[in-house]
C-alpha cells in the first residue's frame, strides 16, 4: 500500500478528517476528534499506528512479527504499529485500519455514532 492509498484508505471513512497536530509531516486521521490513524506519509519503511482490540494485538505481534509491533509512542495494550509498504497483504492493512476506525467509533457516545449513521 502506497502512502497516497493509505491517506485515501482513511479519509473514506464517514466523518474522517487529516489533521497535523504534532508535526507537519506527521498525518492524524480522527473522527468526530478522537484519533484512529498516525502515519508519517514520507517514512520508508511506511508505518500506521492503528488501534486494535487487546487481544487481536497480541495475536497479531505474534503472527506478524516484525510487521506489526506495540504502538510506537502510544499506549501498547491498545494500539499497534503496522508496517504498511510490504510484507502485509494490502487487504489485511485494509481491514486492521476500518478495525481501528470501528473501535474508536465505538467508544464514542451514542448521540454521535448514530450521527455517523446519516449522510
Amino acid at each position: 500500500m502506497t502512502p497516497r492509498e493509505l491517506r485515501a484508505l482513511c479519509l473514506s471513512f464517514n466523518a474522517a478528517v487529516e489533521e497535523f497536530p504534532f508535526t507537519p509531516r506527521t498525518s492524524v486521521f480522527k473522527v468526530l476528534g478522537r484519533m484512529f490513524a498516525l502515519a508519517d506519509l514520507d517514512a520508508r519503511p511506511l508505518t500506521a499506528n492503528l488501534k486494535c482490540d487487546p487481544e487481536d494485538a497480541v495475536r497479531l505481534r505474534g503472527e506478524y512479527e516484525g510487521l506489526v509491533i506495540p504502538g510506537y509512542h502510544m499506549n501498547k495494550r491498545h494500539w499497534n504499529t503496522v508496517t504498511v509498504d510490504g510484507g502485509l497483504p494490502d487487504g489485511l492493512v485494509r481491514e486492521l485500519v476500518e478495525d481501528s476506525y470501528d473501535l474508536v467509533v465505538a467508544g464514542l457516545p451514542r448521540a454521535e455514532r448514530l450521527r455517523l449513521d446519516r449522510p
